[in-house]
């Protein structure tokens, strides 16, 4: 992805010594608000690794990263869904292109890859190019970390999630999920039990790992599959030194445990809405081996008010998922949130009203539908609107 951006002269190398604590993301900052390249940081002070932000921070680059492959799939898989039974021998002859590309996705197992180059036990988180973003945080933190556990009673049922790693020295982090969250689950069980939880923590590797990482996907669905299927290929897996298998085409892995009931003050931080989040206790992430690429590179992100990354991402993930929207939730026609607002606080629905109080019992079913729950305010209205367009949906709803 960095060969093709820099063909397309659409990433710019920084050779010059530059500080991660702050300087990093103030530069960051001023190039994605002026819609520019991404950056490769060869020579961050202290780090053993060059970085690479913005990789994401304009809407072609995002559409570059995960392709239009995936979208024009899913709404096949909706078609299929609504026409394909009762199933017939024409019917399943039509769908024979589905099925080609089912047989590519999954997981598929390597001997080696090359996040296993280079392992190591004498660890130096402190040497990584970890950013401290705002003045006031409690601490440097890694932003795109992809997060793996499995379920303690169901060994292999996974989630990758993206929770914030606030880096507390160099073997130890701060692990921030709540109850709510995939790893929020498998740890509350773990600690129910007693017991610590291993824990994985990949870093790069193919964009579509981090798409699926941050896809709001029911808890039972692998967010691997949809890495997967967005790659257009199975993921290769190889043998670590811990408890789970590693992605092989990522650049770094963290590997290690959560103890059961060790928890550390965290935070605070500069969040999406312009105010510092509350400095709170969190699990402790305790890592015992390091493996990576010979030639890693480290990526982050800033967080921030909008426009920031998540906005291009979060714009490309929805019009992913739009599709399945009236499949799973019959009722609604199409759902929109809003970037600007940092997604959670502000969404709009067109559902259908076919009997009184319909309407009502469909904006119930998503505020009900996984991280949906977290939205403030939420429009809902039966009649075709264009929800993208926020100030025509505003009047329309006002009128």
């Amino acid at each position: 992805f960095l060969d093709h951006l820099k063909r397309d002269g659409d990433l710019a190398v920084v050779e010059t010594p530059v500080d991660a604590d702050q300087e990093v993301a103030a530069t960051h900052r001023r190039v994605i608000a002026a819609g520019g390249p991404a950056f490769l940081f060869t020579n961050v002070r202290g780090a053993a690794f060059p970085l690479v932000t913005n990789l994401f921070g304009t809407s072609r680059r995002t559409e570059l990263a995960f392709g239009r492959r995936p979208l024009r799939l899913i709404r096949r898989l909706v078609q299929l869904a609504e026409t394909l039974l009762p199933p017939t021998p024409a019917k399943l002859w039509a769908a024979r292109d589905v099925a080609g590309e089912a047989l590519r996705i999954g997981m598929r197992r390597a001997r080696r890859g090359p996040v296993t180059e280079t392992l190591t036990g004498e660890l130096g988180l402190d040497r990584l190019p970890v950013l401290t973003l705002w003045p006031e945080d409690g601490g440097p933190f890694v932003t795109l970390p992809l997060v793996y556990t499995e379920h303690p009673d169901a060994p292999g049922r996974s989630n990758l999630g993206m929770y914030r790693l606030q880096v507390h020295d160099a073997r130890t982090t701060g692990m921030h999920w709540q109850i709510g969250k995939g790893g929020g689950f498998h740890h509350a069980r773990a600690a129910a039990r007693g017991e610590d939880l291993p824990v994985t923590v990949f870093l790069g590797g193919p964009p579509a790992l981090i798409l699926a990482a941050v896809a709001p996907l029911p808890e039972n669905v692998p967010e691997l599959l949809l890495a997967s299927l967005l790659a257009g290929g199975r993921i290769r897996r190889t043998r670590g030194p811990g408890a789970h298998p590693l992605l092989a085409d990522a650049e770094l892995a963290l590997i290690g445990r959560v103890p059961a009931g060790l928890v550390r003050p965290e935070g605070p931080f500069g969040d999406h809405y312009g105010y510092y989040s509350l400095r709170h206790d969190f699990p402790v992430f305790e890592v015992e081996h390091l493996a990576h690429r010979r030639d890693a590179i480290v990526p982050a992100t800033v967080v921030g008010k909008p426009r920031q990354e998540d906005f291009y991402i979060g714009d490309l993930l929805q019009e992913l998922l739009s599709p399945l929207f009236p499949l799973v939730m019959p009722a609604v026609e199409a759902l929109w949130s809003y970037g600007e607002t940092g997604y959670h606080a502000l969404a709009a629905a067109v559902v259908r009203q076919r009997y009184r109080r319909e309407a009502m019992a469909a904006a119930f079913r998503i505020l009900g539908e996984g991280q949906l729950g977290l939205t403030k305010f939420l429009l809902v209205t039966d009649r075709a609107v264009d929800l993208r367009d926020f100030v025509r949906t505003l009047e329309h709803v006002l009128a």
